[in-house]
């Protein structure tokens, strides 16, 4: 059976920065909970039900969550993490304590999100703020990184795709260093008896894909989101953006539709592709009408596109069938897994049940 692994944020809890840039406290919960309805039927905000609005400080939450996980079918977390150069991290405190504790135990892998932060002007007008570069230094700092997460990849609960250490880089093109950097990990797992990684970044129904592997990835995941967008002709297109600009209106898809275009069966190829399953989309807390959102979502909807994602993976040696799962904690994004207060445990129920009923139905 394919390996559930899920992309997981590690935003709540207060940082110095953020302090700064936002105001005094300011985590992603700022905007969850702020967030308003654009659009009769509307579902904001969304409210966290059994882990409440917490602060991963708290070894209990991280625990809680792993617990909650394992007892549903993910199979470990993908823990972000940031690194803009120079030693400069930020957020760092969760996995670092995850780490050094051993607890929750509970397998995980690190995904690296090489990307600026800004602070976005949503309305369009005026620039987006620059709050923190991500800047590219070349091997010795490429060095410093490796061995800043040595520990991780030495732990016995990293996660190995096909032997190797599989890992995530966000933005596999955002600069042609991402080369030099992938040549520099390889060696420096070598060196250090670690055999080898396993490198994946997103893209979406293999937009770029060739691009990507060329610069030295094993494996892209599919995060497919908008196809239903990028499907659509030119001019509904900018109907859209017209919409979201000038009426001041997000643009909405029905997630049923919307998973029609989401998990490519792909003729050729699909050894180097990898599924991402989607549990819902609503990015409004974070950019209010300019948003892209899917409506409708619902467990039973998303168990069939677990199923669709587990049927696509099975036909690859065991050694290689992951499915992303994006995400277990995207609340800004109207994208996780967790309990809220609309479903509950509806969509880890729908993940459990789709992982038991693929089983059988393959066994008969």
């Amino acid at each position: 059976m394919a390996k559930i692994i899920a992309l997981y944020l590690p935003q709540y809890h207060p940082i110095p920065e953020n302090d700064q840039w936002w105001e005094k406290g300011f985590t992603e919960w700022h905007n969850v909970a702020r967030a308003k309805k654009l659009y009769l039927g509307h579902k904001q905000p969304r409210i966290p039900a059994d882990l409440g609005f917490y602060d991963l400080r708290l070894s209990e939450t991280r625990v809680a969550q792993a617990e909650m996980a394992k007892k549903y079918g993910v199979d470990g977390f993908c823990y972000w993490h940031y690194w803009f150069g120079a030693d400069k991290r930020l957020l760092e405190r969760p996995f670092n304590e995850v780490l050094e504790s051993g607890t929750p135990d509970f397998p995980f892998c690190l995904g690296w999100a090489n990307h600026s932060w800004y602070k976005k002007n949503w309305g369009g007008k005026g620039e987006n703020k620059l709050l923190m570069e991500q800047k590219y230094f070349g091997e010795e700092d490429y060095e410093k990184h490796f061995y800043e997460m040595l520990p991780a990849f030495q732990d016995k609960r990293y996660i190995k795709v096909d032997n190797r250490l599989f890992f995530v880089i966000h933005s596999p093109l955002a600069s042609p260093e991402i080369s030099i950097f992938i040549r520099t990990w390889r060696k420096l797992a070598k060196k250090n008896g670690l055999n080898d990684f396993y490198f994946t970044s997103q893209t979406a129904n293999n937009r770029g894909k060739n691009e990507i592997l060329a610069a030295g990835f094993d494996a892209v995941y599919n995060y497919d989101v908008f196809n239903i967008h990028h499907n659509l002709p030119l001019i509904i297109k900018v109907f859209y953006l017209l919409k979201r600009k000038v009426l001041l209106l997000p643009t909405v898809f029905d997630y049923k539709k919307a998973i029609e275009y989401m998990v490519m069966d792909e003729k050729d190829g699909y050894l180097d592709s990898i599924p991402t399953i989607i549990p819902n989309w609503d990015h409004s807390p974070r950019s209010g009408s300019n948003a892209i959102i899917l409506k409708n979502s619902k467990p039973e909807l998303f168990k069939k596109l677990v199923k669709k994602a587990l049927s696509v993976v099975s036909k690859k040696p065991e050694s290689k069938q992951v499915i992303i799962l994006a995400s277990w904690n995207e609340w800004g994004e109207g994208n996780y897994m967790e309990p809220d207060t609309e479903f509950g445990y509806g969509y880890l129920e729908a993940l459990r049940d789709g992982l038991s009923e693929f089983k059988k139905e393959k066994s008969l």
